[in-house]
């Protein structure tokens, strides 16, 4: 599955922006201010369409098929879930939702797979992030004919914005499709991250088999898009 939003724009919420994912890569795609994010995750899923631009599917325009095959994650006023809510709540909410059984014994089995047993009573807005993000991408990925996820503003409950990057690129090796929308603070974190990464692994090699080569062109998997238009 490829993914591509091609200067896709809604009004003043969001300006002309352009970005893609794709199965088996983690993208990051960077929207700052209170509605942005949302709005870029909508349109990245399927789920509202922009008012100028094009929006493809493996390089066809088909909105429904996205809905399906796309799962928007944790979207501000959207479909994040109430911060009060029980994680067992949660679970058995999307347990429901995936056509599964749902019932306490079912959760508790669910919990116990996921590695967040510890954390069944505690309400969805106490738990650490990287938990809450770990938890709602899994369950989602539950649903028949999820393919892909995205991510939204995973950066506004606090912690190391690489915790859940780490965690977009496990998915993204197991065959998922991952646009995680993020601000500039997080996205200049994970680069600067994956750099250091890159140079420790270059200062562990014996020798440079490429003296001439530019070693920062290999840092791994971070495609940053961003608003193409100025003032964005």
């Amino acid at each position: 599955m490829k993914v591509v939003l091609d200067d896709v724009a809604k009004g003043a919420a969001l300006p002309a922006t352009s970005a893609a994912f794709e199965t088996g890569r983690a993208s990051l795609a960077r929207a700052e201010t209170e509605q942005r994010p949302t709005v870029l995750g909508l349109i990245a899923s399927g789920r509202m369409r922009p008012d100028s631009g094009a929006v493809t599917i493996d390089g066809a325009t088909d909105f429904g098929a996205m809905r399906r095959r796309i799962a928007l994650i944790d979207a501000p006023d959207v479909s994040e879930p109430a911060a009060d809510v029980t994680v067992s709540g949660i679970v058995a909410e999307e347990l429901m939702f995936a056509g599964r059984a749902s019932h306490p014994i079912a959760v508790r089995r669910c919990l116990r797979d996921l590695g967040a047993s510890d954390h069944a009573r505690q309400t969805i807005g106490t738990v650490p992030p990287i938990v809450r993000i770990r938890l709602l991408a899994e369950l989602a990925l539950l649903r028949k004919g999820v393919e892909a996820l995205v991510l939204v503003s995973p950066d506004r409950h606090g912690g190391d914005p690489v915790e859940w990057w780490t965690f977009a690129r496990e998915l993204a090796g197991r065959g998922i499709a991952v646009l995680v929308v993020a601000g500039d603070a997080s996205a200049a974190a994970i680069a600067a991250a994956s750099l250091v990464s890159r140079m420790d692994e270059t200062d562990q090699q014996t020798f440079d088999e490429d003296p001439g080569r530019d070693d920062t062109d290999d840092l791994p998997d971070l495609i940053v898009t961003e608003p193409t238009k100025e003032g964005a």
